[in-house]
């Protein structure tokens, strides 16, 4: 035996870039596996190769139902110390807002909704925008959209909904009639409609489009007043770009991956995209004088009555070292909240505020806070430990590690002084099921369409025809009404587009005929055998 050969090896003993396995082995042969001669067979005890195909195996975690396909980037939040004119504490006692010129470290992840981890980003669907800031009281996690508004309002109808618009369980294959069919069924969505079949429907890229918050959330100040609150991030010097449907498929036919790419080189050159934070405000109540409700998300709050208010700027300048890392496991919540900002009664809001946390665990695990993506830059302390690979234990300095529990006179950890009133909102009434009472399905509708370009307007009406082209009667009908009702000129203009479109009154929704089937066939060069 060659005993020195078998004595531990330093790390100073090899070169930094030496490749090593996971147990920190050196590696000298990476290309052949131990064989009983040159031909084979392979033995069991090839241990580098068993741990190398064992992880590829594993390489994978499972896909996000929604927002599968996504591009982040670092980078800081500045606070402007005010709302507006006014200094931000008569709103919130939120401490990343309070100081003009106080920098937040960020973390943003953009996405696509529907569509799954690698599908073209020039597909039509609304854009993730979420942001992580760590501050110095903990995460807050805004998670939005694109667009301000959403299809629904009510959280139980969310996997139907996800369900009509991902592929038929069939074919794998999205199809329009399973989308509309859903939609027609759901008159608060027309809104959305109108906004995604419009050029809005499918922003050039990540940096050149708004973000919003969608909810309705709260802030709350030092004297526990709540506020309702709505957020937007308007781009500050790369501006907002759309692209047509043609545009988007000739783009689509080069590069499915623009956007992404878009950001990292953009951010790579020192072009580094910025966004203003701004906010709406509204005195906490139900507010009868609206026809409509705060806490509705498939609604806007007119800006000439809920001015925008500038309260920060954000600022990406810094690409992730892995994607993998710090995008693939970039975990949001809507419940992620800190001191001075609450929830409101949305609905929606609260609905996704079980759900997105309750992703995380399933999709990264149990301990998917201690990636350092997700890990707030500040100390943590909690009773909390175990589970799946849990990295560390997260104690106190000089807390005794025996007292896992609160409350505790042995040494274990305390509750945190309060730093202002809390906000008790007075909730009384009878646990019911039903919606709100203003729905007003269409109005808002309505004015999106008229507030449009002509070319915006053509756009969305053409694309509307194509979607609906395969649809039964019944689901063509009910949209055709429902677009009616937002605006006459809106109803007969989808209409008449359709009017010469034919269409199969089955009860099926497969099969149907699909041109680009038969233009494969059609088009394609013969090929021998080999």
């Amino acid at each position: 035996m060659n005993h020195q050969s078998s004595q531990p090896e330093h790390s100073s003993d090899a070169a930094p870039e030496t490749l090593t396995d996971r147990q920190g082995h050196p590696i000298t042969d990476n290309q052949n596996v131990r064989t009983v001669g040159s031909r084979g067979p392979t033995t069991l005890e090839n241990y580098h190769f068993l741990e190398k195909i064992t992880h590829f195996d594993r390489e994978r975690i499972p896909e996000r139902v929604v927002h599968a396909r996504g591009a982040g980037a670092h980078g800081v939040f500045q606070a402007y110390g005010t709302a507006g004119d006014e200094p931000v504490s008569k709103y919130t006692r939120a401490r990343l807002f309070q100081e003009k010129g106080k920098e937040t470290p960020v973390f943003v992840r953009f996405s696509t909704v529907i569509h799954g981890g690698h599908s073209p980003e020039t597909l039509r669907d609304p854009r993730g925008f979420a942001v992580k800031f760590y501050t110095e009281d903990g995460n807050w996690d805004l998670v939005g959209n694109n667009l301000k508004i959403f299809f629904i309002r009510d959280p139980l109808k969310f996997p139907d909904m996800v369900h009509a618009f991902k592929p038929d369980p069939l074919t794998n294959a999205q199809d329009m009639e399973r989308f509309f069919d859903f939609v027609s069924l759901s008159p608060e969505a027309t809104h959305m409609i109108t906004f995604l079949f419009s050029p809005w429907g499918i922003p050039a890229n990540y940096r050149q489009m708004q973000g919003s918050g969608v909810n309705t959330y709260k802030w709350v100040n030092q004297e526990g007043t709540g506020v309702l609150i709505k957020y937007h991030w308007e781009p500050l010097n790369q501006g907002i770009r759309n692209l047509l449907q043609k545009d988007a498929s000739d783009i689509q036919g080069q590069n499915f991956n623009h956007a992404t790419l878009d950001l990292y080189q953009a951010i790579e050159r020192g072009d580094h995209p910025e966004w203003e934070l701004c906010v709406q405000v509204m005195e906490d109540g139900e507010h009868p004088e609206l026809d409509f409700d705060p806490l509705d998300p498939t609604k806007l709050w007119p800006p000439e009555q809920f001015p925008f208010l500038p309260v920060g700027k954000m600022t990406l300048n810094r690409n992730p070292e892995d994607y993998f890392n710090e995008v693939e496991q970039a975990a949001f919540g809507t419940g992620v909240l800190v001191d001075g900002l609450d929830f409101s009664d949305d609905k929606l809001l609260q609905g996704r505020t079980f759900s997105y946390s309750d992703t995380q665990r399933h999709r990264v695990g149990a301990n998917y806070l201690q990636l350092p993506v997700n890990a707030p830059k500040k100390r943590v302390a909690t009773n909390q430990s175990g589970g799946q690979m849990q990295y560390q234990v997260d104690r106190a300095p000089g807390q005794n590690p025996h007292v896992n529990y609160e409350p505790s006179s042995l040494g274990g950890l305390k509750e945190a002084t309060p730093r202002g009133k809390e906000h008790e909102p007075l909730i009384e009434g009878r646990l019911v099921r039903e919606k709100i009472e203003r729905t007003n399905d269409f109005g808002q509708a309505g004015d999106t369409y008229r507030s449009f370009k002509d070319w915006e307007r053509d756009e969305l009406i053409s694309n509307l025809v194509d979607a609906l082209a395969t649809c039964k009667p019944d689901i063509r009908e009910r949209m055709i009404s429902h677009f009616t009702q937002a605006d006459a000129d809106y109803g007969r203009r989808v209409a008449e587009g359709l009017s010469s479109v034919s269409t199969d009154d089955s009860a099926t929704v497969q099969p149907k005929h699909e041109p680009t089937i038969e233009q494969a066939a059609k088009d394609s060069h013969e090929a021998d055998p080999y």
